[in-house]
């Protein structure tokens, strides 16, 4: 197992590290005009997202993630934390990016910006700001990326299990998706593990407790929720665990809930 979280108290103390770069992580810009001291802004949906698909957040072609870390400053030999302003929530898809990317030194920062105000670091106001150009390389994964064919032959093959991250009522069908024109339900042999039960005041539950939900697994793991965020959060969680190999469905339920040639459960 390997470890893919620090703390507050981890991130203060190598502050003064040179190979140390801080990221920004969100989906949507935070209200909050306020950052770590020092971090740099990892836009996931508009800088680190393949904006030509219509599907929300997708994985970016590995040139342009690449080409978009260089501009931050970032080095293969950078030591990456990230972290996001809900303490856990969009910073374990930028973990997963950079895995994916293959990029091995890159932890999220357990309970983030709100845990690192309650302990009193130090923070400052967002700014544009310009950094020397990184020599970032992308080596791309694939096997910790899948897509719809593959989790359609694997209801069949029954070769790794797959891991819903959704709410229950939207695993099983009880609410309307938030996005427009989908199905609900989930996906015929899916599991559901909601994010929310993993987490406790933004921060990973302890790895005994965290033990008691998920349960171990023999399979390998596959990850699903609404857009391939939250799924990366249950991930990590099982990454704290196990050592099955992890890989997300990166369409997840936006792909698969609006094609109708798909079977659904609910």
């Amino acid at each position: 197992m390997k470890n893919p979280i620090v703390s507050v108290a981890w991130l203060q103390e190598h502050l003064q590290d040179p190979e140390l770069i801080i990221l920004d992580t969100f989906i949507d810009m935070p209200s909050e005009n306020i950052q770590i001291k020092g971090a740099r802004t990892f836009d996931i949906k508009n800088k680190f997202s393949d904006t030509n698909n219509p599907l929300p957040n997708t994985i970016p072609d590995p040139e342009a993630f690449a080409t978009a870390c260089r501009a931050l400053g970032i080095n293969n030999n950078s030591k990456i934390v990230v972290y996001d302003s809900k303490g856990i929530y969009s910073s374990p898809r930028a973990w997963w990016l950079f895995k994916v990317m293959g990029h091995e030194k890159v932890w999220v920062l357990d309970g983030g910006l709100p845990e690192w105000l309650n302990e009193g670091h130090p923070t400052e106001k967002r700014q544009l700001q310009s950094y020397p150009i990184g020599n970032f390389t992308a080596n791309f994964q694939p096997q910790l990326f899948k897509t719809k064919e593959q989790i359609l032959e694997n209801i069949q093959a029954k070769e790794a299990l797959l891991v819903d991250a959704r709410s229950t009522d939207r695993f099983h069908g009880e609410t309307e998706e938030p996005r427009l024109g989908l199905r609900s339900g989930h996906i015929p042999g899916s599991i559901n593990i909601p994010f929310t039960q993993l987490l406790k005041d933004g921060k990973y539950l302890p790895k005994e407790e965290l033990k008691k939900i998920l349960q171990p697994q023999d399979l390998p793991l596959l990850f699903t929720c609404g857009s391939g965020v939250t799924a990366c959060i249950d991930l990590i969680a099982y990454e704290l665990i196990s050592d099955n190999p992890k890989a997300i469905y990166d369409g997840s339920w936006t792909e698969w809930g609006q094609d109708l040639n798909l079977p659904i459960e609910k």
